[in-house]
């Protein structure tokens, strides 16, 4: 009696699992079921961190704790994990979530336990251009890896058929992309751009997520005779491979090193450690925990396959994911009670408690159920809302201003991977010239934050001008706030970061034209009204001269009258270019309406000053103009007005050039008259 109520009291402080499968067997005299019972995980690729967790759990003795003598297995390419898992020639394997497509060709595997919450796979291809695309690849050559399923899934959503593509046999030489054998190859970003980078080779990454093919990936999985046989053993090896990953994730440069010292010497450290900064984005352990799954997200990968064709509609995932240990605790714990129940009616009473206790276990673990439930629901939409937007959601460190998590549209917007940005500074993400003022501004609105009663909002909206990975840059509008993080209580900046390049562009294009000549592109009379008043001050102050001309085309007319507007258009562009031509830098041109310009010049000294300008004008208007297959010839009317000579404000300045243009005018055209001259 009392080993059994030392027994129900370990179950009922959920350590129920331990009791009845080592605790109960040593009671009895036995030895644990699972000591010294050998496993073999097959890999799905050579040695490296991208199963540092398997490592960290064998090197760390996780696995020996669990009564484990586990070999580790890696892979060739080609290999064919499943049908090793499945034939019985290895216990566990690692495989993408084309595991559902494996599932459906008859091969009962089941999924244990998810290490990537997003999968690294992607195509990685030459960079042509800045507006290249998925559909550039139509027609070019690519080594596509066996078993990338999810890729061929990207390929057809993006409307690309099977046979779009000339694919090669892959020969996991990035070599070959850089050497141009290839066009493109599928990859991992944990991996292949290590190499790439080392090389100095500029290259698109393609990824599945920019069209919302958001996947699991390395998922470890076993076949379902072994589960079935060996449940204990199956949940033994999870839950201790787990282990292994968190403190790999945890202790990344520690086992790093230990990967490279005894498993792959033939790699650099820096490649390990490349790889572990890449994979933080992708495990995603500080959001989730390392191994968790939804039942929501993998029937919306199988949903995805089914739409393209992959798989049949409504597939049914009964037994392909693993299920919690919370039902093998109580299967243990009955078999246990009719056990004990066989030897003696003392038990009885005991029995009776613990069906009281079920009764409550019951209610609670369904109430937990839709708690889990309505959280996977609220994680699955936060995460195909965040990471199917257009806009590119972030948070940060208030502090360090690292980031810990931007959505992959940042890809679209910048060309930069979430893996690339997670970790490092967001001041490393703006033009240098306004760090200081970012800065200023974070520090004002998390200071703003700190002073406000708990739960009050505080957002504020700043325009910023962020450089892109392949150069040039895209003007954003930033919405963000600061939270504290309700588990580290730690203050964070959160924020969404939206494209407005194109509201830019017409804005800008409309303030443009409300101070230009739509036709020539000339400063419009407003803008040189203002600049001449400016000219004027400056004069004034520095004891100068401002010259104006007034410029009027002769014989303009009979060419509109003869061949139509158009032409006519076109040849006031080319009288605009040529004026341009004949002045510096600082001297405006500007057209006041029709066939009238007028000429601004700032701070001359002389009359000759501005007739040198004027002949040169005159001069050059006066040659032929060939357009549209004609020669035409106009010539040019123009009147000189100086200040302080001739008027002291703007006003007097153009009232007495345009008069000295018509004096030109009246004296037979083509010349050059100043207003001096004029009685």
């Amino acid at each position: 009696m009392p080993s059994l109520l030392w027994f129900m009291a370990c179950w009922l402080s959920g350590r129920a699992s331990r009791a009845l499968g080592g605790g109960v067997l040593l009671a009895f005299g036995l030895s644990p079921a699972l000591a010294a019972t050998p496993v073999t995980l097959q890999l799905k690729w050579t040695h490296n961190f991208q199963f540092a967790g398997y490592y960290a759990a064998l090197e760390k003795g996780y696995y020996r704790e669990a009564g484990l003598e586990v070999r580790l297995k890696e892979a060739q390419p080609g290999l064919d994990v499943p049908a090793q898992v499945v034939s019985g020639q290895a216990d566990f394997g690692v495989g993408t979530s084309s595991l559902l497509l494996h599932r459906h060709a008859g091969r009962p595997v089941v999924v244990v336990a998810t290490i990537f919450q997003h999968s690294p796979a992607a195509f990685i291809a030459r960079r042509e251009s800045a507006t290249q695309s998925i559909h550039d690849l139509a027609g070019r050559r690519v080594m596509i890896e066996p078993g990338m399923d999810e890729l061929t899934a990207y390929l057809r959503r993006e409307g690309l058929a099977d046979d779009a593509l000339r694919v090669v046999e892959h020969s996991f030489d990035p070599r070959d992309l850089i050497n141009g054998k290839v066009d493109a190859m599928s990859a991992y970003l944990s991996y292949e751009p290590y190499f790439l980078d080392r090389e100095g080779f500029d290259y698109q990454i393609f990824t599945p997520r920019s069209m919302g093919i958001d996947f699991y990936g390395d998922n470890l999985f076993t076949s379902e005779a072994l589960l079935k046989s060996r449940p204990e053993l199956v949940k033994a090896f999870r839950e201790a491979s787990l282990r292994g990953w968190e403190y790999a994730m945890a202790y990344p440069g520690e086992i790093a090193a230990l990967i490279r010292d005894r498993y792959a010497p033939a790699q650099p450290l820096d490649f390990q450690l490349f790889a572990a900064r890449q994979m933080q984005s992708l495990i995603r352990a500080d959001v989730v925990e390392i191994g968790y799954m939804s039942a929501g997200r993998w029937r919306h990968i199988a949903e995805t396959y089914a739409g393209i064709g992959m798989l049949p509609p409504e597939f049914d995932l009964d037994g392909f994911l693993y299920a919690s240990a919370t039902g093998a605790d109580m299967e243990g714990l009955r078999t246990y009670l009719g056990f004990t129940l066989a030897i003696t009616a003392l038990m009885s009473a005991v029995a009776i408690y613990v069906h009281r206790i079920n009764r409550r276990l019951k209610r609670s673990m369904a109430d937990g159920e839709r708690a889990v439930a309505e959280l996977q629901a609220g994680e699955e939409k936060y995460r195909l809302l965040t990471e199917t937007m257009l806009d590119v959601v972030w948070t940060a460190d208030a502090e360090t201003l690292c980031f810990r998590y931007v959505s992959p549209s940042v890809e679209r917007l910048l060309g930069y991977t979430p893996a690339e940005l997670v970790g490092t500074s967001l001041l490393a993400a703006v033009d240098p010239a306004v760090i200081d003022d970012v800065k200023g501004l974070i520090r004002k609105g998390v200071d703003t934050f700190l002073s406000l009663s708990p739960g009050t909002p505080a957002f504020r909206t700043d325009e910023l001008h962020l450089p892109c990975k392949h150069g040039g840059g895209v003007w954003v509008e930033v919405l963000s706030t600061c939270c504290r993080n309700p588990r580290t209580g730690v203050v964070e900046l959160h924020g969404v970061a939206r494209d407005i390049s194109e509201r830019r562009a017409t804005q800008a294009r409309i303030a443009y034209m409300a101070q230009h000549d739509p036709l020539t592109e000339l400063p419009n009379r407003a803008v040189l009204t203002d600049r001449l008043r400016q000219a004027i001050a400056a004069a004034r102050r520095n004891g100068r001269r401002v010259g104006l001309l007034y410029i009027d085309l002769d014989r303009f007319k009979p060419v509109n009258d003869a061949h139509g507007h158009a032409v006519g258009d076109l040849l006031l562009r080319e009288v605009a270019i040529r004026m341009r031509g004949c002045v510096r830098e600082s001297d405006t041109v500007g057209r006041i309406g029709g066939d009238e310009f007028v000429v601004l010049l700032p701070l001359i000294d002389t009359l000759p000053d501005a007739e040198i300008v004027a002949e040169k004008i005159r001069a050059a208007l006066a040659e032929p103009f060939h357009l549209a297959d004609l020669w035409l010839e106009v010539s040019s009317s123009i009147g000189i007005a100086l200040y302080p000579d001739h008027g002291a404000d703007a006003a007097a300045l153009m009232v007495h050039a345009d008069a000295a243009m018509y004096v030109a005018k009246h004296r037979g055209r083509d010349r050059v008259t100043v207003f001096s001259l004029v009685a």
